[in-house]
């Protein structure tokens, strides 16, 4: 039977419609995220809305095995040209885009033509582990960070220092209006600044829940590249946009809540971590090699994830070190009840932002399940140690390719399990069909393929 109120859907929808016509907006983009992190989109007049949300709008199942470069994989849960799902679009996260006039924007849920939830479907699954976490008398807080490549028509990067006043003035305009465009589309952008990178910026909002966050990072990707349409600019958000460069990051921040409490703060163990919250890290911490084929999904990733670079390339956690993939950020005295955190350095923005909050909380789940500890933290750059060093505390390459990380995701039983039999198949599959087109690539080639993908 199915799980949708269809009546009540076409209600809320024909309202929405409404505020939507009034506003001056004629079209709405739905959106859902795929298997190699690319946003796909079917858009419908704001006058088919209610039918829409009642409805769905009609999309392929092969979606599930595109990669990005558009070829689509096989795979033993593949149907081919066979089969159809409905998109049905989030009317609480119904967005007018500031930066697209006339038109809207919600992030879409997949069903089966019955009405029940596709088994692939990433928000949903999203929404399933903040639902078990919740179970236990706990919820997360989490961010994006969004890194970003700006460049003029024909691909070359604005000029500037890094984190040069120079950077942001020559595209000061061109700044004001996307944080204000998403200051209209109730995002709330905490900083933005120019970066490392030849033409890298860095935007970061704030914390919110984690479905939340997964649609924000999206509409923020999207409203990046609008506005920089307006100034023509382009936006390239992959992990690698030159060989020899420094990479544009997609760092996650999360903190774990029981009701008002943050327990990454006041407690006895590490740093004030709470021993709740340091067996939470511990599960992510020690899963690592199996969330980068989930959160560094493409061969591009791993162009990135070089020792030096602050990108996180070693099994290392530690105090505000920036050369670790995950670090505590306590916050400044005062304010660390509210603000401390983990951040999780080493995944891009080739992810699915979805999957990569349903991997992050199963795999914090996972750890509570076991008891799991962390190591000793490291306080030093764990590419300077010696072998012998970094032996005894447990130090070592997380997976230097994307071949490793699927070896690892398809080793660890509880993320397996999780994901469900289905995606979990499925995500390795667009795995191993990036690794089969774009795997005996060139970094320079690799690079030109990947720039204006994602």
């Amino acid at each position: 039977m199915s799980q949708l109120d269809r009546a009540e859907l076409a209600r809320r929808g024909a309202d929405a419609a409404a505020r939507l016509g009034r506003s001056g907006v004629e079209l709405v983009a739905l959106t859902f995220v795929d298997n190699s992190g690319i946003s796909r989109v079917k858009a419908v007049p704001v006058a088919r809305l209610a039918d829409a949300a009642a409805w769905g709008v009609g999309a392929s199942n092969s979606f599930d095995f595109f990669l990005c470069t558009d070829t689509i994989a096989p795979g033993p849960y593949s149907l081919g040209p066979v089969g159809d799902l409905r998109l049905h679009p989030d009317l609480d996260a119904l967005t007018e885009l500031a930066a697209q006039p006339g038109w809207a924007w919600a992030p879409a849920l997949r069903y089966d033509q019955e009405g029940d939830p596709h088994p692939q479907d990433s928000r949903a699954l999203a929404a399933a582990a903040v639902s078990r976490l919740a179970a236990r008398g706990w919820s997360a807080r989490m961010a994006f960070e969004i890194e970003w490549v700006v460049a003029d028509s024909d691909g070359v990067p604005v000029p500037g220092p890094a984190y040069g006043f120079s950077r942001l003035t020559g595209n000061s305009a061109y700044l004001r209006e996307l944080v204000s465009a998403l200051d209209s589309q109730h995002v709330d952008v905490e900083q933005v600044h120019p970066e490392y990178a030849a033409g890298q910026f860095e935007l970061t909002v704030a914390a919110a829940d984690p479905v939340r966050a997964a649609d924000v990072a999206v509409l923020t990707r999207e409203t990046i590249r609008a506005v920089g349409a307006h100034h023509g600019l382009r936006a390239s958000f992959t992990p690698k946009f030159a060989p020899g460069g420094v990479g544009n990051g997609g760092h996650v921040h999360l903190s774990l809540w029981e009701g008002a409490r943050n327990l990454c703060s006041g407690g006895d163990g590490e740093f004030g971590l709470t021993g709740t919250a340091e067996t939470f890290a511990a599960g992510i911490f020690t899963r690592l090699p199996a969330l980068l084929a989930i959160g560094a999904p493409s061969v591009v990733s791993y162009l990135r994830l070089e020792p030096h670079h602050w990108a996180g390339a070693f099994t290392a956690w530690g105090l505000e070190n920036r050369e670790a993939p995950l670090r505590l950020v306590r916050g400044p005295a005062g304010r660390r009840a509210t603000a401390a955190n983990l951040e999780v350095k080493c995944f891009d923005l080739t992810a699915n932002p979805y999957l990569v909050v349903a991997g992050l909380l199963f795999a914090g789940l996972a750890g509570l399940d076991a008891g799991a500890r962390l190591p000793p933290p490291i306080d030093v750059d764990p590419g300077s140690l010696s072998a012998g060093a970094a032996a005894a505390a447990g130090v070592r390459r997380l997976p230097r390719s994307l071949e490793e990380s699927v070896a690892a995701f398809e080793a660890d039983d509880a993320l397996k399990t999780a994901f469900g039999a289905e995606l979990a198949t499925t995500l390795m599959d667009v795995r191993r069909g990036e690794l089969a087109e774009l795997g005996g690539l060139s970094g320079e080639e690799l690079c030109a393929v990947m720039r204006w993908l994602h």
